[in-house]
């Protein structure tokens, strides 16, 4: 890698540090995940339980609407405790573009939402002795759930870096992600041309797709440029506010 390449690169990963650090050294962080791990227990280990299946796509199935509520949860300081404190100003007095703070807010975001979701693969070793999970399943639902965390937490960097309110960056964000994974449920009243275009535009549909172990690049893209809309947004509202 040469010189500037690490010149450019350096910047994002000492802000991302320093979010990870701020997240994890405060109780909020071991709450949501402890939160999280709860609701994901209880709907894997009632299928597992009640319907006698070795799955995880009860999981799974919910998991764009969980996804919904707890990482706009993650993301809602990133921005709006700093413009709160004032410390956004010193942060923009270093040498850091707003790509680069962007860059390292959304990586630490979803790293703290791999990290929230990691432990839920327990669950798998605690059902190995009772049955195998289909493996194309599995994948694809992690696969999904990877990419549509990356998509969520771009939302939610967007939404924490409009407002100084934490609780109104994750309003903002939740609306947006829940809007983005129920629309596929109204379809049926709506005419075909709508349909297909709000078919599209739902989340729920792309990661139902993926999470069935069916890798479709269209459902990849989707992910890809969602996440990259939201965050080039971020950079674009980060850029006009500090001129």
């Amino acid at each position: 890698m040469n010189n500037t390449a690490k010149k450019i690169k350096k910047p994002a990963i000492v802000i991302m540090k320093r979010e990870l650090n701020s997240y994890f050294s405060s109780p909020i962080a071991y709450i949501v995940t402890g939160l999280f791990l709860i609701i994901t227990g209880v709907l894997f280990f009632t299928t597992f339980f009640l319907q006698n299946r070795a799955s995880l796509r009860n999981m799974f199935s919910l998991m764009p609407i969980v996804l919904s509520f707890f990482i706009p949860a993650l993301t809602m300081r990133l921005y709006s405790e700093e413009k709160r404190s004032g410390s956004i100003e010193t942060l923009y007095t270093l040498p850091v573009t707003e790509f680069d703070a962007v860059c390292g807010k959304f990586l630490a975001a979803l790293v703290s939402s791999a990290v929230m979701v990691a432990p839920t693969m327990l669950y798998l070793i605690g059902i190995l002795p009772f049955g195998l999970p289909e493996p194309g399943p599995v994948f694809g639902g992690y696969l999904g759930t990877v990419f549509l965390c990356a998509a969520f937490s771009a939302i939610g960097v967007f939404a924490s870096s409009v407002t100084k309110n934490q609780i109104i960056a994750f309003f903002t964000a939740f609306i947006i992600c829940i809007v983005l994974t129920m629309i596929s449920e109204f379809l049926i009243f709506l005419p075909g041309p709508i349909v297909e275009f709000l078919s599209y535009i739902s989340a729920n549909e792309h990661f139902t797709s993926i999470s069935r172990g069916i890798i479709d690049t269209r459902d990849l893209v989707y992910f890809v440029s969602l996440t990259a809309f939201f965050f080039s947004l971020t950079v674009i509202c980060q850029q006009n506010e500090r001129k």
